[in-house]
C-alpha cells in the first residue's frame, strides 16, 4: 500500500501532487478575469441608458469578485468536517431561504420571485439553497451508505428532500435551478455506488413531471416551441435565441474584436448575464468560445480529479461533496452555453464565474474554496501518512 502511494507521483507526474490545486486556482482566476472584461464590454451601453453610468455593472462585478475571493479564502479555512457536522443546519438554511423568498420579503423581477433584498444587492436564494442541499445530501450518502445502496427507503429519503426543494423552486418559478440541483444530486448519489437501475423510475417520473410543468405553463411551452424553430417567430418567442445565434454568426472564427459587438446594443436581452457567452462568441469568435469552453472543461475535470483522489484517500464526505459541487458548476455552465447556442430551451441560468450577478459569483467562489480545501486536506493526510511510515522505518533501522 505504501509502496503504491510512493510510486504514484512518478506514474502521474504530468499532474503532480499539487497540480490539481494550482490548476483549480488558475482556471478560476482566468474565468473571473474574462467575466469582468466581458461584462465591461457587454453592459456599458445599457448601463449608460439605464443607470446613467457606463461603469455601473462592471464596478459592481469587481466588488462581487472581491467579496467572492474573500469568501473563497474563508471556505479554504473551514474544515471539511464542519460541513459534514452541519448537514442538518445547512438543510434548514437551504429550505428556509426557499420559503422566505415566497413571502413579502421576496423581490419579483420579470415575473419571477427569486431574490431577497440584502443591503446593496439582492441574494438569489436558489444559489444558496443548492450549495446547502448538496452539503446535506453528501453527509446523508456517507452516514446512510448501506441503507442507500441496499434499500428503496434509503434511496427515496434524499429524493423526498429534493422533492420539497424542487417544489419551492418551481413556485418561484426557477425551473433552471431545479434541473441543475436535481441532476447534480442524482449524479452525486450515482457516483456513491447506487445501481443505475434504481434511477430508471426516478428518470421516468422526472420526465413526466417535466412534461406536465411545460404543458401547464404557456410561457414554458412557448420556450420549447421557439427552441425547436426559433426563426418561425423571431420577433416574439424566438427573439432571444435568434439574437444570440446572430451574435455567434457575426463572430465567425476570430470575432469582431473586444467592444465591437452589435448585439449588446439592446438587440440581445440579458447580454451581460444569461447570454454573456453569446457576446464572447461575437467579439472573440469560435476561438474565444472554445477557450472559455476549454477553461470550464479543465475546471470540471480538476474537480473530479480532486474528488476521486479524496475517495482513494478514504475521505468519503470530502469526495462526495466535491463530486456534488463539481456537478453543480459543470451542469450550470454546460446548460448556460447550450442555451446560448440553441442546444437547449432558454433558461435563466448564469455562467458561473463569468456572468454578472453577485449571488452566483460569490457562491461559485465558495465552491472553488471548498474544492481547494478538500485537496489540501488530502495532501495533508498523505503527508502525515508518509511521515509516519518514514518514522517507523527509521525506528526499525535503529533496532536493526
Amino acid at each position: 500500500m505504501q509502496a503504491g502511494l510512493s510510486a504514484a507521483p512518478a506514474r502521474t507526474q504530468w499532474v503532480g501532487e499539487i497540480q490539481p490545486l494550482a490548476v483549480l486556482v488558475i482556471t478560476s482566476i482566468a474565468l473571473l478575469i474574462i467575466g469582468v472584461v466581458m461584462i465591461s464590454s457587454a453592459s456599458m451601453d445599457m448601463a449608460v441608458e439605464v443607470m446613467g453610468n457606463g461603469y455601473h455593472y462592471v464596478i459592481r462585478q469587481l466588488i462581487f469578485a472581491a467579496m467572492g475571493c474573500m469568501l473563497a479564502l474563508v471556505a479554504v479555512n473551514v474544515p471539511v468536517a464542519w460541513w459534514e457536522r452541519s448537514g442538518w443546519l445547512l438543510l434548514g438554511i437551504g429550505l428556509l431561504v426557499l420559503v422566505l423568498v415566497l413571502t413579502p420579503l421576496g423581490r419579483t423581477v420579470n415575473g419571477s420571485t427569486r431574490w431577497i433584498p440584502f443591503g446593496l444587492f439582492n441574494v438569489q436564494v436558489s444559489e444558496v439553497a443548492k450549495l446547502c442541499l448538496i452539503a446535506y445530501l453528501a453527509g446523508y450518502v456517507v452516514r446512510r451508505r448501506d441503507e442507500l445502496l441496499n434499500t428503496w427507503a434509503g434511496f427515496l429519503k434524499p429524493l423526498a428532500v429534493l422533492g420539497v426543494a424542487s417544489v419551492l423552486l418551481v413556485i418561484q418559478p426557477d425551473f433552471g435551478a431545479t434541473v441543475v440541483l436535481v441532476t447534480a444530486a442524482a449524479g452525486m448519489i450515482f457516483l456513491s455506488g447506487v445501481r443505475l437501475s434504481r434511477f430508471v423510475p426516478l428518470i421516468a417520473t422526472l420526465v413526466v413531471i417535466g412534461a406536465v410543468l411545460i404543458l401547464t405553463q404557456p410561457y414554458r411551452l412557448k420556450r420549447v416551441v421557439s427552441y425547436l424553430d426559433p426563426w418561425k417567430d423571431q420577433f416574439d418567442t424566438g427573439y432571444q435565441l435568434t439574437q444570440s445565434l446572430i451574435a455567434f454568426g457575426r463572430g465567425e472564427w476570430g470575432g469582431v474584436g473586444l467592444g465591437n459587438s452589435i448585439q449588446k446594443l439592446f438587440f440581445l436581452p440579458e447580454a451581460h448575464t444569461d447570454f454573456i457567452f453569446a457576446i464572447i462568441a461575437e467579439e472573440f469568435g469560435l476561438l474565444g468560445s472554445l477557450i472559455v469552453l476549454g477553461l470550464f472543461t479543465v475546471l470540471v475535470v480538476t474537480g473530479f480529479v480532486i474528488a476521486r483522489r479524496a475517495e482513494k484517500a478514504h475521505m468519503p464526505f470530502g469526495a462526495c461533496f466535491a463530486y456534488g459541487i463539481t456537478l453543480l458548476i459543470g451542469l450550470q455552465a454546460g446548460i448556460n452555453m447550450a442555451v446560448s447556442t440553441g442546444l437547449l430551451p432558454t433558461k435563466g441560468l448564469t455562467l458561473p464565474l463569468v456572468s454578472y450577478g453577485g449571488s452566483s459569483l460569490m457562491i461559485s467562489c465558495v465552491c472553488i474554496g471548498i474544492l481547494a480545501r478538500v485537496e489540501m486536506e488530502r495532501l495533508d493526510k498523505e503527508k502525515q501518512a508518509t511521515e509516519k511510515t518514514g518514522s517507523r522505518k527509521r525506528v526499525g533501522a535503529r533496532y536493526d
